[in-house]
Parts: C-alpha cells; sequence; structure tokens
C-alpha cells in the first residue's frame, strides 16, 4: 500500500501538524497531495480542538516546489480546472494561526507555501527560492502580492526577478523568516512556539485578528481605527474576555472557549 502524501498529527494537544509526505522528491507538490492538504485544512477549521496547524516536510525537505508532472510533463488533459483548485492564498484567512517549520529546501510552490503561513521557522541552513524566473514562470499563488508585505519591495523584486537561494539565516535577517534554527531543532522550535500559542491565546482573537490583517491593505487608518472599535465592543462584553482578565488577576494560563464552526 502506498504510503500518504499528507500525514497528519493530532498528537499535541491543540495542534495538527501537517507533515507533506514524498520525501523521496523532497515532498514535491501533486495534485493529489494538493487534495489531501485542503481537506485537511477544511477538517482543522471545523474542529474546535485544533487551535493551531503547524506545516512542515519530511526527510530532509520542506516542500521542492510543483512536481515534473505538474509543470508540465504529464498530460495536461488530467489537470483540475483552475476554477476548482484550492489557494494557498487561503492560509491568510483561514480563521486559526498556521506555523511552517521550513526543514529544508523550499522552492517555487513551496516558498510561496511557507510565505503563506502566519509564521515561519527555518533551518539556519535551508535554502529557499522563488525559482519561478528562471523556469520560464510567474509568481504564483499571490507571492507578489505577499512578499513585499514581509520584506520590502526592493527585496521582493531581488528574490522574484533573480530567483537566487537564500539560506534560512539570511531568511531571517531580511525578515521572511521569523527565526532560523541552527541544527536539526526546526520542527520542534515550530512547536513549542505552537504550544504557547494554544496555552495562551484566545482562538476568537485569532480569527479576528487575521481578519483585521488581511482588510489593512485595502482599508485607510481611520477605516482600520472604525473597524478595530467595531470589533472591541462585543469582545469586551465577551466570556473569553472575562475569562482572560480574570485568569491574569489569578496568574493562572487562561481556559478560552475553541472557535465554533471554522467561520472564516
Amino acid at each position: 500500500m502506498d504510503a500518504p502524501e499528507l500525514i497528519i498529527d493530532t498528537s499535541e494537544a491543540g495542534i495538527a501538524t501537517f507533515v507533506l509526505n514524498r520525501p523521496a522528491e523532497l515532498n514535491a507538490w501533486t495534485y493529489p497531495l494538493e487534495e489531501s492538504f485542503f481537506a485537511a485544512l477544511d477538517s482543522a477549521a471545523g474542529d474546535p480542538s485544533v487551535r493551531v496547524v503547524v506545516v512542515t516536510g519530511a526527510g530532509r525537505g520542506f516542500c521542492a516546489g510543483a512536481s515534473m508532472q505538474m509543470l508540465g510533463d504529464g498530460d495536461r488533459s488530467k489537470r483540475p480546472d483552475r476554477a476548482r483548485r484550492r489557494r494557498l492564498c487561503e492560509l491568510a484567512e483561514f480563521p486559526k494561526p498556521v506555523i511552517a517549520a521550513v526543514n529544508g529546501p523550499a522552492a517555487g510552490l513551496g516558498f510561496a507555501l511557507a510565505v503563506s503561513c502566519d509564521i515561519r521557522f527555518a533551518a539556519a541552513d535551508a535554502k529557499l527560492t522563488t525559482s519561478f524566473a528562471r523556469l520560464g514562470l510567474v509568481a504564483e499563488h499571490g507571492v507578489a502580492w505577499l512578499l513585499p508585505r514581509l520584506v520590502g519591495g526592493a527585496r521582493a523584486r531581488d528574490l522574484l526577478l533573480s530567483g537566487r537561494t537564500v539560506t534560512g539565516a539570511e531568511a531571517e535577517s531580511m525578515g521572511l523568516v521569523n527565526r532560523a534554527v541552527t541544527g536539526p531543532g526546526t520542527l520542534a522550535e515550530a512547536l513549542a512556539y505552537a504550544r504557547m500559542l494554544v496555552e495562551s491565546g484566545c482562538p476568537a482573537s485569532w480569527a479576528a485578528i487575521k481578519r483585521q490583517l488581511l482588510d489593512a491593505d485595502h482599508l485607510t487608518l481611520p477605516e482600520a481605527y472604525e473597524q478595530a472599535a467595531d470589533l472591541m465592543e462585543p469582545a469586551l462584553a465577551s466570556a473569553d474576555h472575562g475569562e482572560g482578565v480574570q485568569a491574569f488577576r489569578e496568574r493562572r494560563p487562561p481556559r478560552f472557549a475553541p472557535l465554533l464552526g471554522g467561520a472564516r
């Protein structure tokens, strides 16, 4: 029996770890993997026991990009219609935090997957590259929108136009990843961060804040202020806020309610 292309590990309370499982090909992305990934994402969105998602790769790679079958070696007639395919930028709209543990090469679509996550940990020697221009392609999955917001316009142009490879250490220096990890502990660092979120953060707050961050790019500052004011009034009256204040007074971890229904 063939091994699944995606492994879901829920052994950590509150955390679902998605492991891309094509290690012989550095976890290159395939249509079946894509289908499994988004099915798992939908499941995690609706599962109140899942508060944080961590994405990593099996073996020594994170995701080496699209498989050769996706890039054109295969039968184009077998490709799903674009209207039916899911988009990695949906991770920005996903109501729960998503953390990338970039344990090895992340190229092309794999690079897009990493930058679509909320938080990124990368091995200091991991190799990251957009690669699109070197393959005669364009920046896919919204990378041309996401990347300047992470590293600034000048660096985004450098990375996209040159397709050059940067290490995890350089990626940290330019703000592409949140932290570069020396040694083999990238996933452990990402899980430790996820654990901290699970133990201290409010799922309803995360969902609202992620929406505010996404909306901010098309709002003026006064509009963003008014959005926050509209959201703050019910938040102040919520049971979650009451629990947060009580936990602070009692010097204990808060017991926030799970996010129900996976609302986006």
